[in-house]
């Protein structure tokens, strides 16, 4: 490995030296990837691709320290927290914008989604509400939200980012129907 690396080495740091604007560091990088390579040798496929094997380590290594390097700002002692239900205003809006899309399903999925989603009631209380199985119960609410989703997506067109809906407009504004 070390006659190896003497072959590479004054490549690799003419690479580290070109993407790190810390002269000071390039030495302690090159060594970490010297020392990332030789712990690592038995998974080198062949030897025939050392040199691209010693560049991604390099690549890996550089980006290590500038994660490292991030700048954080300390929090104030005096921060106080938000109070530990913060959604619960948002969560009441939204579940009056869905009542009455709930509204419009039977009863016998209106009811157990209602009871479920918007009065926050444990699928065995809806059982012994509605006179169901447990097993029926959990059914009910699953067969519930399916006709919900349905009814949602026949309504509105949602735009779905990763926090969840994003955006949404109903397909027909002249609807009678609410959406």
């Amino acid at each position: 490995m070390i006659s190896e690396w003497q072959n590479h080495k004054a490549q690799l740091r003419y690479y580290v030296e070109k993407r790190i604007d810390d002269v000071d560091a390039v030495d302690d990088i090159l060594q970490d990837v010297y020392i990332k390579a030789s712990g690592n040798l038995h998974q080198l496929k062949s030897k025939g691709s050392l040199k691209g094997w010693l560049y991604r380590i390099a690549y890996n290594t550089i980006m290590d320290f500038y994660r490292a390097r991030q700048p954080y700002e300390e929090l104030p002692e005096d921060l106080v927290s938000e109070e530990d239900d913060t959604g619960k205003q948002a969560r009441d809006e939204l579940a009056e914008c869905l009542r009455p899309l709930i509204d419009e399903l039977p009863e016998k999925y209106g009811t157990p989604l209602r009871l479920a989603e918007l009065e926050g009631v444990s699928q065995k209380e809806i059982a012994e509400q509605l006179g169901l199985s447990l097993s029926g119960a959990k059914s009910r609410v699953q067969r519930s939200r399916i006709k919900f989703r349905e009814q949602m997506m026949a309504c509105c067109d949602f735009e779905i980012g990763q926090d969840g809906i994003t955006e949404y407009s109903p397909k027909d504004p002249n609807r009678n129907k609410k959406c």
